[in-house]
């Protein structure tokens, strides 16, 4: 396995009722789920709850105890479709993926699965990924819960609190017979916390015991006539319950002074940066005691007409803190009130930023505003991030030029195999002039910055091959290249890539980087992967894969860092008189991944007095000219600039870091471009043996003689000088 280990976490999930466990938020999930009698579990990785699927895998024997179901799902729809095993049997069912982008892959099932209800618990558990730090569109999950009909949970980040959502979520979802989905912010799965355990329990019907005992019912089939009374089942029926459920277990929470005519209304997962944000102001502490009160939608759709009614009763103003757009609960919250004929002041996205995260910056200042205008009594505190960027005092102001720090685009890690396979294409583009590139989701999408600048679009994971399917048409004047990672083939690349284009006769080269995992995700096993795995089949090759669905043209080159070979693969595939897709399989181990499984054996071996060979490569000062070409065609972090020792020469030589994990691209590059000889390679040996000490004597003893000559002309001309 190449993802992380949480082999010694999980052990705490056996801990029993009264016990109090201190974990991170995502442990605390998996306890909730075990607590409340999950019979299957399934899901697609990708941040922030990548690590979920980790702590189940390691938690396997734990699970087959309990007779929990367990499987990585194939894809995010894979995953939803597991949940069809709660319409007709009671049983409690859990799948989790990322956000927005797996809701999108996601939503035929769960829309289905919406339309026909279910009987036993079916909970998605989603890590929300918005704002700077993500990686994908700035979306949110809010859109597909109102589509169909689903409830939303958005707990506040607090362990505690996070335990009860999933095990009231499973309640909510039989009570109200709806899939629930709950949404955990990327610190919420992240932040550590305590909470009081119950016993795991093993589910009441296993899923043996239920496909051994069919059931059916057609009125839970999305087939006409029964697809039309859902929707009316969904309103009057399955909503009002929904609402009785969340007003009777105090889902959402009022916390705060009794009278004050003035409130804020916030998400459950913003509860933490608001309350940062009031204590900053001085109208509240680091335990949540506030001078304003607050109502805390832990339970974000459907919001509940008569707590919200109940709350700005009496008051002048509410201030509702929610991110991101459209502004769908102020939208809710305004219908409300002024169909009911409440004439509060509602301020929302008129005091707050419109769009991106709400920072505790962005709250503080919007809250600020809020309360100058309604209560400025309330106000004790001047916090300094409310200060502008020209006060020295501001954290926001400028230390240094704005020109004098340059941004740092994101990259490939050092000796990434996918380096190489873009440093090929860009040699090969050389010859064949440049060709519009079809990027895709993964590690390989950071060739579009410098220094490779490929990659013109992407539109969704496995989809690099589709999005290139237009411009491939007959009739092009030169072929398209699409790139996909192996991650992206086996969810979906295979059948709307490549048999897309077998099917239509795209001419097309597409590159699939097969670095053994997804590894943009955590480093999981794939089918293609090389590990020999006791619960899943590993080792079944892409090539063969793609030749299955009917490609002629197709080669795979199992060594990336071979450049010279990846250039001329790629000159192949562009100029062959073959008509129809050419897949090229760029084959090498994500080196990260390599390194997690390289280090500890280096390590082991160096403890046993074992003798361990490192490669490190390096340039001669003295021969570089400074011309940094090798650095333009491979962008290594390890490969960077150093003074030039030469006093008569003014530009930087190219040197290599202590960070260099001995790939070779470099010294690659450098012969297949025809750069320069100045690469050199050496191996570093620890505990060496007799032979090697034999070896470098007489190295060492071959370089004296030879030099010796240079050194006494050397020396004669700086005496006469």
């Amino acid at each position: 396995m190449a993802e992380r280990s949480f082999a010694a976490e999980v052990e705490q999930l056996r801990r029993g009722a009264g016990e109090t466990l201190r974990v991170e938020g995502i442990l605390a999930v998996t306890k909730a789920l075990l607590q409340s009698g999950v019979a299957y579990v399934g899901g697609y990785q990708g941040a922030p709850i990548s690590h979920l699927m980790d702590v189940l895998g390691d938690a396997r024997e734990i699970l087959d105890e309990l007779g929990v179901h367990f499987e990585n799902s194939a894809s995010e729809a894979t995953a939803a479709a597991m949940l069809a095993a709660s319409v007709h049997y009671p049983l409690r069912g859990a799948v989790t993926f990322k956000s927005t982008v797996g809701l999108n892959v996601a939503s035929d099932a769960l829309a289905n699965l919406s339309s026909g209800g279910v009987q036993g618990g079916a909970l998605i558990i989603l890590g929300e990924d918005y704002g700077e730090g993500s990686s994908i569109m700035q979306e949110r999950a809010h859109a597909f819960a109102m589509k169909s009909q689903m409830w939303l949970l958005d707990p506040r980040p607090n362990v505690a609190a996070i335990v009860e959502a999933v095990e009231r979520g499973f309640e909510l979802s039989e009570a109200s017979n709806t899939p629930v989905m709950l949404d955990l912010r990327l610190r919420s799965c992240h932040l550590h916390g305590s909470f009081v355990a119950r016993d795991n329990r093993r589910p009441p019907v296993t899923v043996g015991q239920a496909a051994a005992q069919p059931r059916r019912d057609v009125g839970r089939i999305v087939l006409p006539p029964a697809s039309f009374a859902h929707e009316q089942e969904k309103i009057n029926e399955r909503w009002p319950a929904a609402v009785r459920f969340i007003r009777e277990h105090g889902l959402n929470e009022v916390i705060g002074a009794d009278g004050a005519d003035i409130g804020i209304i916030t998400q459950g997962g913003l509860y933490n940066t608001v309350n940062r944000s009031l204590e900053l102001l001085g109208c509240s502490d680091a335990f949540g005691n506030t001078r304003i009160p607050l109502y805390v939608m832990n339970v974000t759709y459907p919001v509940v007409d008569a707590e919200i009614l109940e709350f700005c009763a009496g008051k002048r103003a509410v201030l509702l803190v929610e991110e991101g757009q459209p502004d769908y609960i102020e939208q809710n919250l305004n219908t409300i009130l002024r169909r009911n004929g409440v004439e509060v002041a509602l301020h929302g996205k008129d005091l707050l930023t419109l769009a991106g995260e709400y920072s505790s910056a962005v709250v503080t200042r919007g809250i600020s505003e809020f309360l100058a205008r309604w209560q400025p009594d309330a106000i004790e505190h001047e916090p300094a991030l409310l200060r502008g960027g020209d006060d020295p005092a501001s954290p926001f102001a400028a230390r240094v030029a704005p020109e004098a720090v340059q941004p740092r685009l994101p990259g490939l890690c050092t000796g990434c195999p996918e380096r190489p396979i873009f440093s090929g294409m860009k040699l090969a583009e050389r010859q064949t002039g440049e060709h519009h590139v079809s990027a895709d989701i993964g590690c390989h999408l950071f060739a579009i910055n410098a220094p490779f600048n490929l990659g013109a679009t992407t539109m969704g994971y496995g989809l690099g091959s589709a999005g290139g399917a237009a411009l491939s048409a007959a009739g092009s004047q030169r072929r398209t290249v699409a790139v996909m990672g192996d991650g992206g083939f086996w969810h979906n690349g295979l059948t709307s890539g490549v048999g897309n284009a077998v099917f239509n006769r795209s001419d097309q080269v597409l590159v699939v980087v097969d670095n053994a995992y997804a590894a943009a995700t955590g480093g999981q096993d794939l089918l293609s992967s090389q590990a020999q795995l006791p619960t899943r089949s590993t080792q079944h090759p892409i090539e063969q894969a793609v030749r299955g669905v009917g490609v002629r043209w197709a080669r795979t080159i199992d060594n990336t860092y071979d450049v010279a070979k990846v250039r001329d693969s790629f000159l192949e595939a562009l100029t062959t008189e073959h008509q129809g897709p050419k897949v090229l399989v760029m084959q090498s181990e994500c080196q990260l991944n390599r390194q997690r499984r390289v280090k500890p054996e280096m390590r082991e071996a160096l403890k046993q007095g074992r003798r361990v060979k490192r490669e490190r490569f390096g340039v001669d000062p003295e021969t570089c000219t400074g011309d940094h070409a090798c650095i333009r065609i491979s962008g290594c972090p390890s490969l960077t600039i150093a003074s030039n020792p030469d006093p008569l020469r003014s530009d930087p030589v190219a040197t290599v870091l202590d960070s260099c994990v001995g790939c070779g691209v470099c010294g690659a590059n450098a012969h297949a471009a025809a750069l320069c000889p100045s690469f050199y390679r050496t191996d570093v040996i620890h505990n060496p043996t007799g032979r090697d000490r034999l070896a470098m004597r007489a190295r060492s003893l071959v370089t004296r003689l030879l030099s010796a000559g240079l050194e006494a002309r050397a020396a004669r001309f700086e005496a006469s000088a």
